[in-house]
């Protein structure tokens, strides 16, 4: 990997097989508005799963999730409400979650926290 964007690209692509491996149905990825972006949207069962992915090769600077500021996840819920909206998605279940992906020596290994916090 030469640099950060690539390999946050490659992150998202290996979270989705995951998903899918883990049947998830990929709605959409990379869904942006004018509140901010949302990396994957997915549905698991009858529940919307809104998804922020961090990709590191390290953790020398702490936890990917670590990552996500307060701004951030104030973002990723103005989104999630924005795409709900939209598409006339009322009264549905819906979750936040965050796959951690670690890049460590050729291998990728996911973390996939799920129904994170987010601040509102």
């Amino acid at each position: 990997m030469n640099n950060n964007k690539e390999l946050g690209k490659i992150g998202e692509i290996v979270s989705c097989k995951y998903l899918e491996n883990n049947q998830y149905q990929i709605i959409q990825k990379n869904y942006v508005c004018k509140q901010g972006e949302i990396d994957i949207i997915a549905k698991e069962k009858n529940e919307y799963v809104f998804i922020e992915v961090k990709t590191r090769k390290n953790k020398k600077f702490g936890y990917p999730i670590d990552a996500i500021t307060n701004c951030k996840k104030k973002h990723i819920y103005s989104s999630a409400k924005n795409y709900l909206y939209c598409n006339s998605l009322f009264n549905e279940l819906i979750r936040f979650d965050v796959i951690e992906v670690y890049y460590i020596k050729n291998k990728f290994f996911i973390h996939h926290l799920k129904n994170v916090e987010i601040s509102r």
